[in-house]
């Protein structure tokens, strides 16, 4: 891909694109690696993780990708219905997954908001600015709804590149390290 990347919204055949891209974009996350902290199991509990997000909002038109290597997962306000079926993982990474779920939704605001649940770049094309772009894309729509964007991050470095794109931190809590709720 050369020139302007086109941003469009994620079909299901985006699918295993995005999956594969998430999964590589992730390894060193204090949060992915906490869930899933098997090296050699840390591939397919990632995909299992992400494959899930991404068949509960691919329906809501609410994931933005330049070609499936950078993707923005954002969740409307409306919530919505989980996917039939649990999350394909062992017990002990479900309920890691469970317990920071439910450490994350009692951080939340309670007035409606749309939430950027994954933003993530394959590293082939880190560095090209294209997560800020599919980030925005999402940005865009809160606006037009009227409402607040709000994402989680557990990396430090992040805090200050979020506060760079115009978030602002909102709250903190631990599971099992910090993590920074911000608004934008």
């Amino acid at each position: 891909m050369t020139g302007t990347p086109e941003i469009t919204v994620a079909t299901p055949a985006d699918r295993e694109r995005i999956v594969d891209s998430l999964v590589a974009a992730f390894p060193a996350d204090p949060v992915l690696r906490f869930l899933f902290p098997d090296d050699t199991e840390y591939p397919r509990q990632a995909a299992a993780f992400f494959g899930r997000l991404f068949d509960k909002r691919v329906g809501k038109g609410s994931i933005w990708t330049i070609g499936g290597l950078s993707a923005a997962i954002w969740e409307p306000p409306t919530g919505g219905d989980e996917p039939a079926g649990e999350l394909d993982v062992p017990a002990d990474a479900l309920a890691r997954v469970r317990s920071y779920e439910d450490a994350l939704h009692s951080a939340l605001p309670r007035e409606p908001f749309w939430y950027l649940g994954v933003l993530g770049t394959h590293p082939s094309v880190a560095g090209r600015r294209w997560g800020r772009a599919v980030m925005a894309a999402g940005l865009r729509r809160a606006a037009e709804d009227g409402l607040p964007a709000v994402l989680e991050t557990s990396k430090p470095a992040n805090v200050d590149l979020y506060r760079r794109a115009g978030w602002t931190v909102v709250g903190e809590f631990t599971h099992p390290q910090q993590t920074w709720v911000m608004q934008q």
